[in-house]
């Protein structure tokens, strides 16, 4: 397990507005990046998380809620209101969102450079807070490794083709990328899925992972993919769910030493039973959060026990 503060995550938190049918809404802290921070610091990991809060209820039930998982939260001191979303859920659990979300994170100085950096969702495309993303990847990543999620949310990721070239530069950048099929399939209409990994694959990462679902996910290695079922769960809510992928993924290739910079040449070489074993843990990540509400990852203890279930 990797020292604490030597996981960063730069990007977003936002208020999670939850609604369903029948039911009073529901506040949750969320957010992309700031559900992976909070996911690895309950895995028992040091995670710093780069962000911005608002000085208002929802900021502070969200700083309140990660620095309780001891996430170590950073801030740029923006003025800004917490960015908020509405959570729409169908009878299935399925979410949809709208967002009212502006990013204009600025440079914040670290006291310590981390041995892996993640990033990705609405801070690595919305500007102009992306561009400070990016430049600290491009700064960070000699001497740490990247990960990234585009967790594409389409009403704001602006005109498609720009979106397209954003998401690709942060891919080339990065060792290990996650992105969902729905993601592959907006960015990509009508390719399949792991032939769009295919290509990513071959501009930079050392893995691309594909989630499905309830159909499970995949590992695109240069050897060909390895597959993964989902663990069988009883959906409350997907709120979260890729988040607890991404930190169930990091969790699991930082225990068999694949993360920073003296991981990443082993990360580049990595066997696919390894593979299938991170594979696993992610899985099983996801499996604990779409079986409770809101972005609610796994600790240690709970994450061993869907394992044992699988």
């Amino acid at each position: 397990m990797l020292d604490r503060f030597d996981l960063l995550v730069i990007g977003e938190c936002v208020a999670d507005i939850v609604r369903s049918p029948d039911a009073a809404d529901r506040v949750h802290p969320g957010g992309s990046p700031a559900n992976v921070a909070y996911g690895l610091a309950r895995l028992g990991h040091g995670a710093t998380l780069l962000t911005q809060l608002g000085a208002d209820e929802n900021g502070r039930l969200i700083r309140d809620h990660l620095t309780g998982a001891g996430v170590d939260v950073r801030t740029d001191g923006s003025a800004a209101p917490t960015p908020s979303a509405v959570v729409a859920l169908d009878g299935t659990g399925r979410a949809a969102y709208t967002f009212e979300i502006t990013w204009t994170l600025g440079a914040v100085s670290l006291d310590r450079a981390p041995q892996h950096l993640h990033t990705g969702s609405i801070a690595a495309v919305m500007e102009p807070g992306a561009a400070t993303v990016v430049a600290a990847v491009e700064s960070l990543r000699t001497g740490a490794t990247v990960s990234y999620d585009p967790n594409v949310r389409p009403a704001l990721m602006g005109d498609h083709e720009a979106a397209v070239r954003r998401a690709e530069r942060c891919v080339a950048l990065s060792d290990v990328v996650k992105a969902s099929d729905e993601d592959l399939e907006w960015l990509y209409p009508g390719q399949d899925p792991v032939k769009a990994a295919e290509r990513w694959l071959a501009t930079g990462p050392a893995v691309v992972l594909v989630t499905r679902g309830g159909d499970g996910a995949c590992a695109v290695l240069p050897g060909g993919p390895v597959t993964v079922d989902a663990l069988p769960v009883e959906v409350v809510d997907t709120v979260g769910a890729g988040d607890a992928f991404m930190s169930g993924t990091l969790h699991a290739l930082a225990a068999h030493g694949l993360l920073g910079a003296s991981g990443r040449e082993r990360l580049r070489a990595v066997d696919r039973a390894t593979m299938r074993d991170v594979l696993r843990h992610a899985a099983a990540s996801a499996a604990v959060t779409v079986g409770r509400a809101g972005a609610n990852p796994p600790d240690g203890t709970e994450l061993d026990a869907a394992l044992s279930r699988m």
